[in-house]
């Protein structure tokens, strides 16, 4: 594996969705393991991969670049660095319990497993990318599993069961019903999903092509264009051309994250998915939207990004609140799930707007953690849906005595979404609260009483699922007693539990990639203005010595000898 583990972890889902393209349904068992296979040997290239990358070295590790077109500036460019990485790996956990999940899927297998591969090698080939053409390349790649999960093996809503015409005749399959916005239908779910995504994903792609056309290198490598930082700083339409870029870069993608007031496809895109679906949508489609604004705009637009993350300041506060209330009065099960998932992006955005060392480390292990959280507890919900055929909260209780493994793992799910010390959430929650203090207090104290409201929520549901008088007609209900309903759940909880406890090699791979860009974000360009100023200085003393020196004075002097002293430690 060594050296090529990435195209390991990235390939082999789309190798097992090739081999699945020739097996017949008519073998499910077979279908299962291959898919299951492929899945396991990303998810042990993963881990590899995780352990082996260097911290103390820190930058972009397992290279792998592969020209595609010269003309254009073009290559299959794949590496990792401390913020890839661990979402590389959640990926991977994510499609590996994602197949157990789903072991118990009839309707086309087949067709259900390939696109899981595929969707899943989509967003590892995100989070690899190093160069901008497959980044989005890649990033539209997930748009269309999604689509076709949720359209085929979604599920409607209770409130679009009951719909019927004004005669009382059942009309659910209408076309029309498709784009009712109150219909909630898996195809409307899919159709929102995609015109969400696409339309956004096209300001995303003006902002790559602009970069690319006024860089003047002629690329879209990533680490060639972040050497660009101030080439695209042209006055436009009473701004500058980068802050344009910018704006459209981060609200491009910032859709998928989803941040408000661009989140509505997606408690619907959760509430129609299959189990295996949500986990991937939640987990790590979403931090697609993160992780491409700080590789992009991070990376390339430093000084932009410093002046313009105030505006993620402000409309997390809306995510987190807007969200987590949403969550508290909603009556389906995926739907506080989906909520609660929006609501929690919020905290990653502020980690980011804060732009120091501890925020972003924050974010970027909070993206991980609630992958495994929220991977629990759609899984575990769709467990409870495959049981009762209903998520409708108040039809429901008293599940427990029935489900008692179900119920426990509820509980842990439950706590590591709250952010319980034990967990990973408790110490990515710290790190965003203590990091985002000092710039956003305001933001902190909205953010604390979302952690409130999401024990709220969450105690709620969980009452309403497994506690109280339980419905008879649900006495038939059974636990998950087969290892391979048990397994996935104990490795999501064995991974946020285990890195609650012995969080320090993720928080190491994490820093070695945040230190460097926060130290570029805040640093480069003051920096770089200093030393032309000081040159400007030096050019104008070797004129005039004499002059220049009694201008230059002491202060001067004093200035110059510690910035050189600085850039040198």
């Amino acid at each position: 594996m060594g050296e090529h583990a990435l195209l390991y972890i990235l390939f082999a889902p789309f190798v097992g969705a090739l081999a699945l393209i020739l097996v017949s349904n008519r073998q499910p068992m077979l279908v299962r393991g291959i898919a299951a296979g492929s899945a396991f040997v990303s998810l042990v290239a993963s881990i590899y991969l995780f352990y082996a990358y260097d911290p103390v070295k820190g930058g972009f590790q397992f290279i792998e670049k592969f020209e595609w077109s010269r003309q254009l500036g073009i290559s299959l460019h794949l590496g990792v660095d401390g913020i890839g990485t661990p979402l590389v790996l959640a990926s991977s956990i994510l499609l590996f319990t994602g197949i157990f999940v789903s072991w118990h899927v009839t309707d086309r297998t087949k067709e259900f497993y390939i696109w899981l591969l595929i969707l899943a090698a989509a967003t590892i080939g995100v989070f690899m990318s190093l160069d901008l053409f497959f980044l989005y390349f890649f990033y539209e790649m997930s748009v269309i599993p999604m689509y076709l999960l949720l359209g085929m093996w979604g599920s409607h809503t209770k409130k679009y069961l009951e719909m019927t015409d004004s005669e009382g005749l059942k009309q659910r399959d209408s076309v029309g019903f498709i784009f009712n916005f109150g219909s909630n239908s898996k195809e409307y779910a899919a159709m929102k999903l995609v015109l969400f995504l696409s339309a956004f994903a096209v300001a995303a792609l003006m902002g790559i092509l602009l970069i690319y056309k006024y860089s003047g290198v002629d690329t879209f490598d990533i680490l060639v264009l972040r050497e660009q930082t101030t080439l695209m700083n042209i006055p436009v339409l009473g701004t500058t051309l980068d802050k344009i870029i910018w704006v459209l870069i981060f609200f491009g993608f910032a859709s998928i994250a989803p941040i408000w007031p661009l989140h509505s496809w997606s408690p619907v895109g959760h509430a129609a998915a299959p189990a295996a679906t949500s986990m991937l949508h939640a987990g790590v489609l979403m931090k697609l939207g993160h992780f491409s604004i700080i590789r992009v705009a991070f990376e390339i637009l430093p000084e932009t990004t410093r002046e313009m993350m105030p505006i993620a300041a402000v409309l997390c506060i809306f995510s987190i609140i807007y969200g987590g209330f949403v969550a508290f009065y909603a009556k389906d099960t995926k739907y506080v799930i989906g909520y609660s998932s929006s609501s929690h992006m919020g905290y990653v955005f502020l980690g980011m707007a804060a732009l120091n060392y501890i925020s972003l480390s924050g974010a970027v292990i909070y993206m991980f953690a609630h992958a495994m959280a929220t991977g629990m507890l759609f899984a575990m919900a769709g467990w409870v849906y495959d049981q009762t055929h209903t998520r409708n909260l108040p039809s429901l209780g008293g599940l427990s005595n029935k489900m008692p493994f179900i119920s426990g793992c509820f509980v842990v799910g439950c706590m590591a979404s709250i952010g319980m010390p034990g967990t990973v959430n408790f110490i990515a929650e710290v790190m965003i609260i203590v990091g985002s203090w000092e710039k956003y207090p305001f933001q902190v104290v909205v953010a604390v009483l979302g952690i409130v409201l999401t024990m709220a929520y969450l105690f709620k549901m969980m009452r309403s699922l497994f506690y109280g008088p339980m419905d008879q007609k649900y006495s038939q209900t059974r636990d998950a007693v087969a290892t391979v309903d048990r397994l996935p759940l104990l490795v999501m909880i064995a991974v946020s539990v285990g890195f609650g406890i012995l969080p320090m090699h993720l928080y190491d791979v994490v820093r070695s990639g945040v230190d460097p860009l926060i130290a570029r974000i805040t640093h480069v360009v003051p920096v770089a203005s200093q030393e032309r100023e000081m040159l400007d200085v030096k050019r104008e003393a070797m004129d005039h010595p004499t002059e220049a020196t009694v201008t230059m004075g002491a202060d001067g002097l004093a200035q110059l000898t510690s910035h050189a002293s600085g850039r040198s430690e």
